[in-house]
């Protein structure tokens, strides 16, 4: 909550009460400073704490990972090895077969578009001989964007491993092209499952651990990039983490009625992989934003702040020493937790001050 807020909050509630049966009291803005009566007393007090506020909301989320996308397949045919789903892949490794036919997981940022072969050039070109050269195939490849006869050379004998015949020909069904190693999110075709050109096959998404949380439309200023976090995972551990971005519905994986409520966000936790090592996905994480946070300020419960009348008008804290009490002016600041900080000349750790009985 802002400060405005909480000033306007704090003089509509004190419209409200009586001097000695409500939450605040009411005081004389010409009284600040002038020393009270023993019958001015309070009913109560309390003291003049130093501490560390926090705004937060917490919410429920769930373990995942991070830039979920789907494999489709570039031609038809049927699936006669399906993809595991929870497996990590990495360069080299088949993600699925396809007409009993590997196909093949390579590193790199350009799709596969079109057949490459003998006399082609450009950026998928060198993509492929950079793959080819370092899953141990560059024997005398020369990595550049030709595809020439060093090339097919390199594809054939790569084919050979994968027991492909060797064309020397790399068809647009046979590779499929991610920025780094992959995690099998979900297996969207099944075995002996026909699958047509640019069929979805099954889903991944980067080996990163992250937590996806749903937020209110609302809570907009808590999605800002690097928003800091609390997440306890599913065994009850706790680990920090910053907010990445938001997602859009279809990549939450929540679907159904009100996907659209709402405002995914997704979370990177503090130790990568390790701080997500032996969580169990399908049970629920929580998640606990901090909006704001103020450290070692003096504060005092809200009902202490005392509503000044008169033409200053203000707030203040009724000081209490022994039988005689003053009203001292304050400024406010953030509330938590039922607390509210204040500041002023007059204030220190440990002052006594009064407060409407409970």
């Amino acid at each position: 909550m802002r400060r405005g807020t909480v000033l306007r909050a704090l003089g509509a509630a004190t419209a409200a009460v009586a001097v000695t049966g409500g939450v605040l009291l009411l005081g004389d803005g010409g009284d600040a400073g002038t020393p009270g009566r023993g019958d001015d007393l309070p009913p109560a007090t309390t003291t003049v704490v130093r501490t560390d506020l926090v705004q937060s909301k917490t919410v429920d989320g769930r373990l995942d990972f991070a830039q979920r996308r789907p494999v489709k397949s570039a031609v038809e045919g049927t699936v006669t090895v399906a993809a595991v789903e929870g497996r990590t892949l990495t360069r080299g490794q088949a993600l699925y077969e396809l007409n009993d036919k590997p196909v093949t997981l390579l590193y790199g940022p350009v799709p596969m578009f079109r057949e490459m072969k003998p006399g082609d050039r450009g950026s998928d070109v060198l993509q492929l001989e950079r793959n080819l050269r370092d899953l141990g195939y560059g024997t005398g490849l020369y990595v550049d964007v030709w595809y020439g006869k060093d090339t097919e050379a390199a594809v054939k004998r790569w084919q050979k491993s994968l027991n492909r015949d060797t064309t020397g020909r790399v068809g647009r069904g046979d590779v499929v092209f991610q920025p780094g190693p992959v995690k099998v999110v979900s297996a969207d075709a099944a075995l002996a499952d026909q699958v047509g050109s640019d069929g979805p096959v099954l889903t991944v998404a980067s080996t990163r651990p992250v937590v996806r949380a749903r937020l209110d439309q609302t809570d907009g200023p808590l999605t800002s990039s690097g928003t800091g976090v609390e997440v306890t995972l599913p065994s009850g551990r706790t680990v920090a983490g910053k907010v990445a971005g938001t997602v859009r519905p279809e990549e939450s994986g929540s679907g159904g009625a009100g996907a659209e409520e709402g405002i995914t966000v997704e979370v990177v936790l503090e130790g990568g992989a390790k701080a997500a090592s032996g969580e169990d996905p399908k049970s629920p994480a929580s998640v606990k934003f901090v909006s704001e946070a103020r450290e070692g300020v003096l504060a005092v419960p809200v009902e202490a702040v005392v509503a000044l009348r008169g033409e200053n008008g203000g707030y203040g804290l009724q000081i209490v020493r022994g039988t005689t009490s003053k009203m001292v002016r304050v400024e406010t600041g953030m509330t938590a937790d039922g607390q509210i900080e204040v500041s002023g000349p007059d204030l220190r750790e440990g002052l006594k001050v009064g407060v409407a009985a409970s």
